[in-house]
């Protein structure tokens, strides 16, 4: 036989890959999907330059989790616009507020603390459920070039392909079996979750 799949409703985060999807959220700007620091942070640099993805996803993820707010660009005043010594970068971030994530058993739940101006109005944090599929529009929205600063690789290893969309179903050769008495040494078939599958 051959491989099928059933197209999802709606995503669902993979339970094998939850916690990373909690610290990609905590890098990045919920709003526009860049990650939350720019290269004028010496420290963010110098975690840029790690050369183990793994090590680098790490440093970048601890110096980003603790940022409240997307850094913007604020340009420099002593800088002539026409000198092309000093290159500029631009990291074009929103200067948005961003949530504090918290798993909560397969659940993700942004808390956002209000800002000075809006904590006469409302003193109590807004707190809601990130869904699946929000969550996967903004993992969508992250460049080749930012996910290489996470750590991350464009060709193997995209945000978005820790959601799940389409499961696949394994033709009946393949699927394990199982023993039907439960002693391991009788009669075998299929347990309910790969019959189902059928």
């Amino acid at each position: 036989g051959h491989f099928g799949h059933i197209e999802l409703a709606t995503p669902v985060f993979h339970v094998g890959f939850i916690n990373k999807i909690k610290k990609v959220l905590e890098t990045i700007c919920y709003n526009c999907g860049k990650i939350k620091l720019d290269e004028s942070n010496d420290a963010f640099r110098k975690a840029c330059s790690i050369r183990d993805p793994k090590t680098r996803f790490n440093a970048v993820w601890r110096l980003c989790k603790t940022k409240n707010i997307c850094d913007t660009d604020v340009p420099d005043e002593d800088q002539d616009p026409n000198d092309a010594t000093k290159p500029r970068i631009f990291h074009g971030g929103c200067g948005n507020r961003q949530p504090q994530v918290r798993k909560e058993g397969l659940k993700l739940w942004g808390t956002w603390k209000p800002d000075k101006e809006s904590q006469e109005d409302n003193p109590q944090p807004e707190k809601r459920l990130l869904h699946p599929s929000d969550v996967l529009g903004l993992f969508k929205h992250i460049s080749n070039e930012e996910i290489r600063k996470m750590g991350l690789s464009e060709d193997y290893a995209r945000p978005e392909w820790m959601i799940i969309t389409v499961l696949p179903v394994p033709p009946p050769p393949v699927r394990p079996s199982i023993s039907v008495d439960g002693t391991g040494q009788g009669m075998r078939g299929e347990d309910d979750l790969t019959y189902k599958l059928g």
